[in-house]
């Protein structure tokens, strides 16, 4: 089993129906975030699939995306009642 990143997925979108398109494929990899940012664990292989289903999703010219991968290194902080992000041991696509 390939090991998986911590990356940061956030966007912006300007059409309703391609932010549904968005969420749905940013939720299903993220395992934690809120509102328009999400925490997703991705293998090289996931990140290249969700790429690809974001790219297909949006309109370059008038929506933005970023899929940030966080230094493995960093620690993780988290303020208030948050909890620190976790790879779990198996996850379901779809």
């Amino acid at each position: 089993m390939s090991e998986r990143d911590l990356y940061i997925a956030a966007y912006d979108i300007r059409s309703p129906r391609r932010l549904r398109a968005v969420l749905k494929a940013v939720k299903g990899h993220a395992t934690g975030g809120q509102k328009s940012a999400y925490e997703c664990f991705l293998t090289p292989a996931e990140r290249r699939g969700l790429l690809g289903d974001l790219d297909e999703a949006i309109e370059p010219d008038e929506d933005r995306v970023l899929l940030i991968r966080l230094d493995p290194r960093s620690r993780v902080h988290t303020l208030g009642i948050a909890e620190e992000p976790q790879d779990p041991p198996f996850f379901y696509c779809g």
